[in-house]
């Protein structure tokens, strides 16, 4: 007979006895069950002790947490939470240097569990640690673990990062600025900074006026790959909590310092692998840089502004100054005026007599203008012949240089997503961008350069306008999802896309979705769907059973720490724990958290999910939310919750748990996956009838003969 829902059995070691195994009654208080233990062992004085999981985590069994016990579970009979604190409280206080680093070793290992984290606190810990590091004694390994356990206590949000004494973050910030320190020690001194930049503006002044940016890059130069992710992390802390005007200032002046050359060199480019979170800061600095665009591309034109006119006058200077051998000046005013628009006509503006009007509208305002008057000056050959072959062709086959260049900047503001807040997880990052100066500005001369030409192989009139303009989007777009590297290898594939290649691409793509609509066609799929899904839904499983390794995030920062969760061969267990840094596949044996499939109860995905509502009531970050799920299991209704580190693991992961449940998978990515099996097997079944038109509608059924009499008799036959 199994045992009730609230029982359940499990193993409990003590070092030097024979473990106990015994029937854990939920409902019994702990408090009771201790004392059960520590009898059954002899051991007087109860209440000392406490029990703790042995999968290395460290973490205390409380009433509040006890539920998470499952059956099989092996935990330790070991020091209460208070006492422990109590003794180590003691020991970062020895004279004995090694006692005094032992202590604080095993703070920085507890320091996790929020159980002793508290007991801690309570006892003015942090302020033992405030002196250790303050009296400025420590260093090397005793320095690292005191800042460890520092980190770690304050990753629980009891103590507010303000409250820190200036004597406490200038020791800090010296760890990072000096020289001759342990790596280990300066890399915990950047976390911390890190962290505290962005819980007030008063820290953040505080950092930014005593770790240089010029520090900063030294420490982006070290060959040590964690110190250079530390302080990369910094670096983009302090760029996202400035203001507009302090990141334009510090941009500029890391743009002085050649940061993009040294980051394109060293760090994409170097031999060390690429890590998710370096990924992400690069894509950081990358919105960061893009989103000073921001500030002229929802500027609109000043037409009483002298700067502004003078820019829009130079384009005309530029393209037609060698045409008139009279000066313009030895016209009439009225003349004069007719000349300019004339011209401005033939540059492609809409409103000739004022081209001012073109820029109104906002975005791209502005930074239209500034792309055109880039183009003009720094490709001057490129821009007369792109005004020049069009100024000599039929009005109505004329491409509009102006019009174009402002709808232009207006597809690469959106492709680009400049003006959007950046992403707290994502990592797509164009490795081009860190190849070039003025990388904006530098991809429009190519794009304004591959309209004329895509405006030219579609035979374009001024009506196909938007059309033309829609390709170039697709070209565009198209070219950037193959990363290039540079932007002439950009330039190179982005010409040779041309439009007939998005022609044969479309139609491609469009057979692959449609297939063909005749009624035997369509039965043939439906029949096949059957099979091909539960293809898919192998798939999934088989993916679960793999395993994947899930980031823990916080509303603070991105955090280190990994766990990894696979489903069991026989697909009745579902397996989770944590792991280190560095582990990319973790074996069944070591994952010690279980929930039995029988168990599970729903899935939870989105704003649905318990961590997302957590965090509600801070920034919502809708990357997040998209790879957020939930799996809802036992009577007690407890929560795995998990975000996903891409959208794909996120639809795999998803859509296996469904199955599990018994439900139907309903990610994008299942739907994707269908079509493409069902494209391949339909083309597989129909490969002999190439080239044979298949009818709409069935044939239709003849009528019956008259008579029969062509029928075999097999009675005759016999007689």
């Amino acid at each position: 007979m199994p045992p009730p829902k609230d029982v359940v059995k499990i193993a409990i070691q003590m070092v030097g006895a024979i473990p106990q195994l015994i029937e854990l009654h939920q409902t019994k208080p702990l408090t009771s069950v201790l004392k059960d233990v520590c009898d059954a062992w002899s051991l007087p004085n109860a209440e000392r002790y406490a029990l703790q999981y042995t999968d290395g985590r460290q973490t205390y069994i409380t009433e509040s947490n006890r539920r998470e016990i499952k059956n099989g579970s092996i935990l330790r009979l070991t020091t209460s939470p208070d006492q422990e604190a109590e003794r180590l409280y003691s020991g970062i206080q020895s004279n004995n240097s090694d006692v005094k680093t032992d202590s604080l070793k095993k703070l920085a290992s507890l320091s996790q569990d929020v159980t002793f984290a508290q007991e801690f606190i309570n006892r003015n810990g942090l302020k033992q640690i405030f002196y250790i590091v303050e009296e400025g004694n420590a260093t090397g390994e005793m320095l690292a673990h005191t800042l460890k356990a520092f980190m770690e206590l304050m990753e629980h949000d009891f103590v507010s990062w303000e409250t820190l004494s200036a004597a406490f973050i200038r020791k800090i910030v010296s760890y990072v600025n000096m020289n001759a320190v342990d790596a280990s020690v300066q890399q915990l001194s950047l976390s911390i900074l890190e962290n505290m930049v962005p819980t007030s503006r008063l820290l953040f002044e505080l950092v930014k006026k005593e770790v240089t940016l010029d520090r900063l890059l030294t420490h982006l130069q070290v060959t040590n790959a964690q110190l250079q992710l530390k302080a990369m992390a910094l670096l983009i802390a302090l760029l996202l909590a400035a203001t507009d005007t302090e990141r334009r200032d510090m941009m500029d002046y890391l743009r002085e310092k050649n940061i993009r050359q040294f980051i394109h060199k060293n760090i994409i480019h170097s031999s060390e692998p690429l890590g998710d979170e370096m990924a992400h800061y690069l894509y950081v600095l990358q919105s960061v840089s893009l989103n000073l665009c921001e500030r002229r591309m929802r500027s609109s034109m000043d037409p009483y502004s002298q700067e502004q006119r003078e820019l829009l006058h130079s384009l005309r200077q530029t393209a037609f100054e060698s045409e008139s051998e009279v000066p313009a000046s030895n016209f009439s005013t009225e003349r004069r005026r007719s000349l300019c628009a004339k011209e401005f006509r033939k540059l492609g503006f809409t409103n000739n007599s004022n081209p001012a009007e073109d820029f109104r509208r906002a975005p791209p305002g502005l930074l239209a203008l500034d792309n055109m008057v880039y183009f003009a000056r720094h490709t001057p050959s490129a821009y007369g012949r792109f005004v020049l072959e069009n100024s000599s062709r039929e009005d109505k086959h004329e491409c509009p240089f102006a019009r174009s260049s402002i709808q232009l900047t207006l597809i690469l503001c959106e492709i680009l997503h400049i003006g959007e807040p950046c992403s707290e997880t994502a990592q797509a990052f164009y490795p081009m961008f860190f190849g070039q100066d003025h990388f904006f500005e530098e991809l429009f001369c190519i794009c304004i350069q591959l309209v004329n030409k895509t405006w030219k192989e579609m035979r374009a009139t001024q009506e196909d306008f938007d059309k033309v303009l829609q390709v170039v989007r697709e070209q565009i777009t198209r070219t950037l999802s193959l990363k290039p590297t540079s932007l002439e290898l950009f330039k190179i594939r982005v010409n040779t896309l041309n439009y007939s290649e998005i022609l044969k691409l479309r139609q491609t793509e469009r057979l692959h979705q449609e297939e063909t609509l005749a009624v035997p066609v369509l039965e043939l799929r439906e029949r096949l769907k059957p099979e091909l899904l539960e293809l898919i839904r192998q798939q999934r499983l088989l993916h679960l059973c793999e395993g994947t390794l899930f980031r823990k995030i916080s509303s603070r920062r991105r955090q280190d720490k990994l766990w990894y969760c696979r489903l069991s061969p026989n697909h009745k267990v579902l397996h989770y724990g944590d792991v280190e840094e560095g582990v990319h596949s973790a074996p069944i044996e070591s994952l010690l958290e279980k929930i039995p499939v029988a168990d599970m109860k729903m899935l939870l995905v989105g704003k649905e999910c318990p961590h997302t509502k957590e965090k509600s009531s801070g920034k919502q970050n809708k990357d997040v939310l998209e790879l957020a799920f939930s799996l809802v299991y036992d009577v007690e209704e407890y929560c795995l919750n998990f975000v996903a580190p891409t959208r794909y693991e996120f639809c795999l992961w998803t859509d296996g748990l469904n199955v599990l449940l018994g439900k139907e998978m309903t990610s994008e990515r299942m739907q994707t996956d269908l079509d493409v099996l069902l494209s391949m097997e339909l083309k597989l079944r129909l490969l002999d009838l190439e080239n044979i038109s298949i009818p709409v509608t069935p044939p239709p059924i003849p009528k019956p003969p008259s008579n029969l009499n062509f029928c075999y008799d097999f009675s005759h036959a016999e007689q």
